[in-house]
């Protein structure tokens, strides 16, 4: 295939975009890519790798601050993580934690990144069989089940509580009976 855009070299870059439902595709050569980076996105040699993408989707966040900062809950020094120093500025540039303490430092910050790229959600749930860890499941199940009761209570919702009260006991049922299944066996 040639270069649509010079018409003599190979193409090696071949994008796909969609806009409403239509297809288009572009296919360049590498010297023209590199000429063109702003239209294409391509920036020298660096290639693809997750924390271009991650720095990417934080620095797309900076788009919004004529908003208002206050918005993302930062200001422009930013907050620097207690234990390695590091601030959310330097996060998005690099795209990478310092440590596992920046998580915590700006959580406010990247909850909204974490919720666009994970399709709303921002706990992660992690994959297990479902034969090893059945157990687990409805654990997990009856966490989220009282957390949502506890909320129930307080805004005085009491027949939907008593609701998730009796599949709570449901649950807390069946753990008991898979739990005596497994000591006979």
């Amino acid at each position: 295939m040639i270069c649509q855009e010079c018409n003599e070299r190979p193409a090696t870059f071949h994008f796909t975009k969609v806009v409403n439902g239509e297809k288009q595709e572009v296919h360049i050569c590498e010297q023209c890519a590199k000429e063109n980076s702003d239209s294409y996105s391509i920036s020298g040699n660096q290639g693809f790798s997750i924390h271009n993408l991650l720095s990417g989707l934080l620095n797309m966040e900076s788009s919004f601050q004529n908003t208002g900062s206050q918005m993302f809950g930062y200001s422009e020094q930013g907050t620097a993580c207690k234990k390695c120093g590091m601030t959310f500025q330097q996060l998005r540039k690099t795209g990478r934690f310092g440590c596992a303490e920046c998580y915590d430092t700006f959580y406010s910050q990247i909850t909204p990144i974490l919720r666009k790229v994970h399709s709303g959600n921002t706990v992660h749930a992690g994959k297990i069989p479902k034969r090893i860890g059945g157990n687990l499941h409805v654990r997990r199940q009856m966490e989220m089940l009282k957390k949502e009761l506890e909320s129930l209570i307080h805004h005085e919702e009491f027949e939907r509580a008593a609701e998730v009260r009796d599949q709570i006991r449901s649950l807390e049922q069946k753990l008991k009976s898979k739990d005596s299944e497994g000591e006979q066996g």
